[in-house]
């Protein structure tokens, strides 16, 4: 028969595995509410994020196409005008192609964003029609801006100077600016912003796919170390 004392001790006892039960569920829910939190935070920045980068997104993945069939299964597109002229010099002699950059920039008003882009191929032997003949050293003086490029190839002593002009049609404007030629600083650091919303996009959907389960986790890691493998296997090949 049951005494006062075993019947004090039972509720004790009871009382205390009640009370570690709820201090249990009391955890569990906080940990559920962090959980809910972060998550609807982490969906926050997902839109967000995917609003930043759409409108560029959609210019860059046009272009990344364009640029994907440029030499294999090419897409019939103009991308420039080109457009050649011979340029009288002036009763001058010019030392370096620096100097003749200048004058050029002067006389042609060239306003690029970025400095111009000069080459010098040294003099030296070639073979021409069975015979070998002396190439003479050439400057090559290159400018470019998105929606134009300027080419300028002379010959130290000649009093000409050819001048190539590509005017980039829409496409092309387009291309350029997809690989950042003749931009400046502010179109880079766009661009960036832009690949760097591309880059948390993806974290914070794989983030929210997961939804912070084991098991979605540990399948996440191992796909994105079998792309990755496969990644470096094709590079290595």
């Amino acid at each position: 028969m049951k005494t006062k004392n075993d019947t004090l001790r039972f509720s004790q006892s009871a009382a205390k595995e009640n009370g570690q039960a709820i201090s249990r569920r009391k955890g569990e829910k906080h940990k559920r509410s962090n959980r809910s939190t972060f998550l609807l935070w982490l969906r926050k920045i997902h839109l967000y994020l995917g609003l930043w980068g759409a409108v560029l997104g959609l210019l860059f993945g046009v272009t990344g196409i364009l640029l994907n069939h440029r030499v294999v299964m090419k897409i019939p597109l103009e991308k420039s005008v080109q457009h050649t002229v011979d340029l009288q010099l002036p009763d001058r002699s010019f030392q370096s192609p620096d100097e003749l950059s200048k004058w050029l920039e002067s006389y042609l008003n060239l306003t690029m964003p970025q400095p111009p882009f000069i080459k010098v191929e040294a003099e030296r032997h070639v073979i021409w029609a069975d015979k070998e003949v002396v190439q003479p050293e050439r400057w090559i003086i290159s400018y470019h801006r998105p929606d134009k490029a300027v080419t300028a190839e002379h010959y130290p002593g000649s009093r000409l100077v050819r001048l190539e002009l590509a005017d980039s049609t829409l496409v092309g404007t387009l291309t350029r600016l997809h690989m950042s030629v003749g931009v400046n600083a502010i179109w880079i650091l766009l661009a960036d912003s832009i690949a760097g919303s591309f880059i948390l996009l993806s974290l914070s959907g794989l983030l929210l796919w997961t939804q912070f389960h084991t098991m979605r986790i540990v399948a996440m890691a191992v796909s994105v170390g079998a792309l990755v493998a496969a990644i470096c296997i094709a590079v290595a090949m």
